[in-house]
């Protein structure tokens, strides 16, 4: 009775797309079997998701289940054939039995000494016969000729390292004499942990390069959620401004035809008014024309008087005209208004749309206890301070303010740009800004940029001013609860706004840096306890 492995063949359980037997087999709807990694591989490299065999069309890409039953069957093919092939001929490319006549079997191992290889049956000599068992067995291999030096004919079982060749013993005690030689498996322990340190080495440059690809990516993500940003900025700009645009065009039309309508009604009453002085002297006319025609020497003389010596009542014309030019000059007034107002809409949109954008040079700023005034109180996180009733005792050092309630940030920054945020809700008075590395910390200093700061601060509850040479009142429709300070390095700026209503505050602009900047806070004193707020450097909330 023939085995139910002689029954199939093995055509039957190999993939048609990798050739070899099924892993994991699953079956389309068209009747066709293949591995689930082989279809899905295909059909993520293919427009059209077909059958790789008939080309049937799947309109919607079937959802691929693991055929459990045909995975059984397929599994036992794999066990039965693993367990015959021992006694089956060797597979093209395996080493085959030197000792076989006819069919040739897979060697099991190859003889160092005999230079050859055997099949489980002819191997078994050496397994059982003392002088063969002294023989050294490997795995099996091809060329065996090429591991026998061809001068000694003996096995090559050493390792030159000054010629980084392989000899044999007999060559250690000629040419290789003085050789620093070890044995082959030594050395190839040594050449494999070199491989191993090599391969991390390559493992280490991938992950690297993999990094990189991965910061690149993410460069291009932020890139283009840059661009849309600028572009939905851009829109809300433009879209308030035409609307602006409109309805000054609007207040313009309904300006000129009032200025048209008004010029109508006074051509309408100098019409009226000539064409009554018209009339009045064309009746005078006739009148002297009548009087020069009669032969009444009486009425002559006594109408004379009246229509020749009393001049007719008319007014002087010569200076008075239609003023064809007010449309004009309402155009004019309109442009110029219409300049005026789109600067007030720029003034109020462009300060939002600036801060989102400056909002992404965030950077994370803490507070440097080494130039604290001792009068000033910082948090363990470095992110607050306030002003104490009384002075600490700390050790002085060349960095430490010793006059103004002025601590400094850790980080300095000596190019690009840098914002940050900062809390002053509560506070009557306050100074925040940046100053460069060589300011005075000993004794008095004016806060101006003369002597390397740029701020602002509050005086009085309400009073703001920037800190420019004399100082500069700023007149703020709201409070600032939150300060944002941004500063360009290279185009000289330093601005302050008002984070919540989105506000500018005041810039500095034209500015020459040449030494490192550093954030500066001062809370001020406490006025006996109305000015116990901290000041709080908070983080960035980036708006997109």
């Amino acid at each position: 009775m023939a085995s139910s492995s002689s029954l199939l063949s093995e055509e039957q359980f190999l993939c048609s797309i990798c050739l070899d037997v099924f892993t994991e087999p699953v079956s389309t709807s068209c009747g066709h079997n293949f591995c689930i990694a082989c279809v899905t591989k295909y059909w993520d490299t293919n427009d059209l998701c077909q059958c790789p065999l008939c080309k049937e069309t799947f309109y919607t890409r079937p959802e691929l289940r693991v055929n459990t039953t045909f995975r059984e069957v397929v599994d036992n093919f794999k066990r039965m054939t693993d367990r015959g092939k021992d006694d089956c001929p060797a597979n093209p490319g395996k080493v085959t039995c030197d000792v076989c006549t006819g069919t040739k079997l897979k060697a099991l191992k190859s003889c160092l000494v005999c230079l050859a290889s055997y099949c489980e049956t002819h191997l078994e000599p050496h397994q059982i016969a003392p002088p063969l068992k002294r023989h050294k067995l490997i795995d099996p291999v091809e060329n065996l000729e090429d591991r026998i030096c061809k001068k000694h004919d003996r096995l090559l079982e050493l390792f030159c390292r000054t010629d980084q060749t392989c000899v044999c013993q007999f060559c250690t005690e000629a040419d290789h004499k003085t050789h620093d030689t070890v044995p082959i498996e030594e050395e190839c322990g040594e050449r494999k942990a070199q491989l191993g340190k090599t391969e991390a080495e390559l493992q280490q440059i991938i992950q690297e390069r993999l990094q990189k690809l991965k910061e690149i990516k993410h460069s291009v993500e932020l890139s283009k959620r840059d661009a849309k940003r600028e572009i939905s900025d851009s829109m809300q700009v433009f879209t308030a401004l035409v609307r602006s645009i409109e309805k000054r065009q609007v207040d313009l039309i309904e300006v000129i035809e009032e200025k048209q309508k008004a010029a109508e009604r006074q051509a309408e009453g100098l019409i009226k008014e000539l064409e009554h002085e018209i009339t009045e002297l064309k009746r005078r006319s006739t009148e002297l024309e009548q009087l020069s025609h009669t032969k009444d020497h009486l009425k002559i003389l006594q109408s004379f008087t009246s229509l020749v010596c009393t001049p007719p009542s008319t007014k002087d014309w010569s200076e008075i005209s239609v003023h064809s030019d007010l449309c004009v000059g309402t155009v004019r007034r309109a442009v110029s208004q219409l300049e005026e107002t789109l600067n007030k809409e720029m003034e109020k949109l462009l300060p939002e749309v600036k801060l989102k954008r400056i909002q992404q040079y965030a950077v994370d700023v803490t507070l440097d206890p080494d130039t604290a005034h001792p009068d000033l109180i910082l948090s363990e996180d470095g992110k607050q301070v306030r002003c104490g009733d009384k002075p600490q005792n700390l050790p002085d050092n060349p960095k430490r303010f010793d006059r103004f309630a002025i601590v400094l940030g850790k980080d300095c920054f000596s190019s690009g740009r840098f914002y940050y945020e900062v809390i002053v809700k509560g506070k009557t008075k306050w100074t925040l800004g940046v100053a460069r590395e060589s300011i005075v910390r000993k004794g008095n200093i004016s806060l101006s940029p003369e002597d390397g700061l740029w701020t602002v601060f509050l005086r009085d509850v309400n009073v703001y001013k920037a800190g420019t040479y004399p100082h500069f009142v700023l007149s703020l429709s709201e409070k600032p609860q939150q300060v944002g300070v941004f500063v360009d390095y290279e185009e000289g700026e330093v601005s302050f706004y008002d984070v919540e209503t989105w506000s500018h505050i005041y810039s500095f602009t034209g500015c020459t840096f040449t030494e490192k900047l550093y954030p500066l806070f001062s809370p001020c004193n406490n006025a006996g306890g109305k000015n116990l707020a901290p000041l709080i450097i908070s983080p960035v909330n980036h708006t997109d």
